[in-house]
């Protein structure tokens, strides 16, 4: 198919279903030749997800679609690329909105359709990511990326073995979306609030286009283009750039950033004061006995996910440096360290009513100190290894 008919796909993610449904629906409306494309995973326990597709006319061929190996998610992955494969090559539409389940990770599915295959046929020769929006209340936000919810409890989860909250969900929407979706202001006295949250919006990732829902500024948006491989270098944290330090309406963010390692005992100490003190907080840090691994910070909702991200680049021959990213190895070039290499601690915390001042403190604390560093890498390995319970768990 010739790159100039590709079908235009656009994700539309949201925990909020009120808002995610009125996106959606802008932008059937909005093109005269729309058709949305769901998932319905309200059913999964009973073994069934339900596929939705609709145009301006309403919905037509509602379909049943059994699960895979008994997950919802397979059975979503093994669904989509067909029917947006078989919606593209009828030439009927010029435009597909693909709505997901309430919980759902924009990053897999993404992935998914840019890279994806059907019968030997690349989906990118059929389609093209023209973007990405997340919807967001943010009379909502703080709030709820301040609780440890689960998505399971709110039937919001996407199979029997995702345990991650709301808050996790949340984050990781707004965090990939290029588009954030909200809904008008429309009463004088959440204005404190709704600054709050658009703040918080802000500086969960500053890059974003924020657009209000109902003032026709959505469709445009929504088309403006995707970077595949961009949305990924941003969220990995080997990579990521990290939110800058702000302070507007209540909602500030601090970006620790030093070079000498971590005391693994200290830190794992230090975490039921640390995690709590932000709504999101995230990174990459490395600990004195494994000096070799970068590892991922990832907080939301006082819940934390610590991650191998795989080696840093100092404890690499030079040889191996080539697998790795461009980026990655132009940036630990330009900021070697000469003990330390490319290892840095850098992790920001975003929240309202930060102490920032209290979360420097803290975690400069978990530092090695002069006389524990002198000790050098073959004392630092000899150091309890703190960190088991959350790296070594098995998955």
């Amino acid at each position: 198919m010739p790159e100039e008919l590709r079908l235009p796909v656009v994700v539309v993610a949201g925990l909020h279903e009120a808002e995610r449904r009125q996106a959606v629906r802008e932008l059937l409306a909005g093109c005269v030749d729309a058709v949305v494309l769901q998932h319905d995973l309200r059913d999964a326990s009973a073994g069934v997800v339900h596929r939705r597709i609709r145009d301006a006319k309403g919905e037509f061929a509602p379909t049943r679609v059994p699960l895979t190996n008994d997950c919802p998610c397979c059975a979503v992955r093994e669904d989509l690329l067909p029917e947006l494969l078989r919606i593209a090559e009828a030439g009927q539409y010029g435009l597909a909105v693909v709505e997901l389940w309430g919980g759902s990770d924009p990053h897999p599915i993404v992935e998914l359709i840019a890279g994806g295959e059907v019968a030997g046929r690349c989906m990118h020769d059929a389609v093209e990511l023209a973007g990405v929006v997340a919807t967001v209340d943010p009379l909502r936000l703080i709030g709820e990326l301040s609780v440890p919810d689960e998505l399971v409890e709110h039937a919001l989860h996407t199979c029997a073995e995702d345990c991650r909250t709301r808050a996790e969900a949340l984050a990781h929407q707004i965090e990939y979306a290029t588009v954030l979706a909200v809904p008008r202001a429309d009463r004088v006295a959440d204005a404190p609030e709704r600054r709050a949250g658009l703040a918080m919006l802000h500086q969960l990732h500053s890059t974003a286009r924020v657009v209000r829902l109902g003032t026709g500024e959505l469709l445009r948006a929504a088309l403006g283009g995707f970077e595949v491989v961009g949305a990924r270098d941003r969220v990995n944290p080997a990579l990521a750039l990290l939110p800058q330090e702000q302070d507007e309406a209540g909602v500030a963010t601090v970006v620790w950033e030093r070079r000498r390692p971590l005391h693994p005992t200290r830190l794992h100490e230090a975490l039921e004061q640390l995690v709590p003190a932000a709504q999101r907080s995230r990174g990459r840090f490395w600990l004195a006995n494994r000096p070799d691994l970068m590892l991922a910070w990832d907080a939301a909702g006082a819940n934390l996910a610590v991650e191998e991200c795989g080696p840093w680049l100092v404890a690499l021959p030079d040889a191996a440096w080539d697998l790795y990213p461009p980026t990655r190895r132009a940036a630990a070039a330009l900021d070697w360290h000469p003990l330390h290499g490319d290892r840095v601690q850098q992790l920001s915390f975003t929240a309202e009513g930060l102490d920032a001042d209290g979360i420097v403190q803290l975690l400069d604390s978990c530092l090695l100190t002069d006389a524990e560093l002198v000790a050098g890498e073959p004392g630092w390995k000899a150091l309890p290894d703190a960190f088991a319970d959350l790296l070594d768990a098995p998955s």
